[in-house]
């Protein structure tokens, strides 16, 4: 899964995104396009107890070649968990006693340079010294990418990503709490043993939430900073036009003011109820035809466009008619 090369690419105007399901030193670029890499991390448990689910109903890998510094791993580099065509119904114990279970830190193994640490081969370096290159290095092509998002956080990932690109969603990113994952009833052991098998992707996931928080936090700050500003040049603009003997305009040669206040500004919260950063459509309104419209820089896209962006290279999807679950890009 990890090193089977795939690249959807959505252009929006001069952005171009690209999701891989690959380990960025395997990507490659046609075209000679310049692209932003983003990704989405999940919290480490309800990954592995998500990944478990999608074995268990049949989802395999075969066809992944795992290509790493212009190789395929030998079988006993990597040797398979099951034999038969598939893992259908494989217990949650089963799941986890398979040492070269590729499900054990996923993300970081998807993130980190592999050829780092000669590949699947285990015998290259010890294992501290493995883990610590393979976590050191998934941290940073995650902080150098111009953008990831954390699925327990969908308003606020949205909410990061506009800013980033300059995009807006028509509609709201929608939480779903209620997954297969989150309806495993795990005793405190069986949870314990999973952070333990997946122990650089709770570190990567702690670092990335906290970075993640501090990038929210900040594009919020700059927000404000902002509209603080634009609010003090047209208060001295109109100021300017008074002083010159001038009524008080609410527009001035096709300028149209926005009476905000800080109440006024949207807000971004976990509180999936409330309002979240959208394309108000009524700020754009015509004074003089009371028309509706955005202005030409706005790019609207829906949620469901655009979330294929976010999600498609990463999401596994099901294929309805086989009841087999296979793998499907943008």
């Amino acid at each position: 899964m990890e090193t089977k090369l795939t690249i959807c690419q959505h252009n929006a105007g001069r952005l171009s995104v690209m999701v891989v399901h690959s380990q960025p030193s395997n990507c490659v670029c046609f075209g000679c396009r310049n692209f932003y890499y983003i990704t989405m991390l999940r919290d480490p448990v309800s990954r592995y107890l998500s990944e478990w689910k999608h074995v268990q109903r049949g989802a395999t890998w075969k066809t992944a070649l795992h290509m790493c510094d212009g190789r395929s791993p030998t079988q006993d580099e990597l040797p398979t968990c099951y034999s038969g065509d598939d893992w259908s119904g494989v217990t949650l114990k089963d799941f986890m006693n398979c040492p070269s279970n590729l499900a054990n830190n996923r993300q970081v193994r998807m993130l980190a340079d592999l050829s780092l640490v000669g590949c699947y081969n285990l015998s290259s370096m010890n294992e501290s010294q493995r883990n610590d290159i393979l976590l050191s290095s998934a941290m940073s092509n995650l902080k150098n990418m111009a953008f990831y998002g954390l699925t327990e956080f969908q308003r606020k990932t949205q909410y990061l990503f506009e800013r980033t690109f300059s995009l807006r969603f028509i509609s709201a990113f929608t939480q779903i709490n209620s997954t297969r994952a989150a309806n495993v009833d795990l005793s405190e052991a069986v949870r314990r043993r999973i952070e333990e098998l997946n122990f650089l992707d709770v570190q990567l996931y702690e670092y990335a939430k906290d970075l993640f928080l501090q990038r929210f936090q900040y594009t919020r700050q700059r927000e404000h900073q902002e509209v603080r500003l634009k609010r003090r040049e047209e208060r001295r603009w109109l100021r300017e036009q008074r002083e010159q003997g001038r009524p008080w305009p609410s527009k001035h040669k096709g300028r149209v003011f926005e009476k905000e206040t800080e109440n006024n500004l949207p807000t971004t919260t976990e509180d999936y109820t409330s309002q979240v950063v959208r394309c108000d459509e009524q700020r754009f309104q015509s004074a003089n035809s009371g028309s509706t419209r955005a202005p030409q820089n706005t790019r609207l896209f829906s949620a469901n466009r655009v979330t294929r962006v976010l999600f498609g290279a990463a999401d596994i999807r099901r294929n309805e008619h086989g009841g087999k679950d296979e793998e499907r890009t943008v």
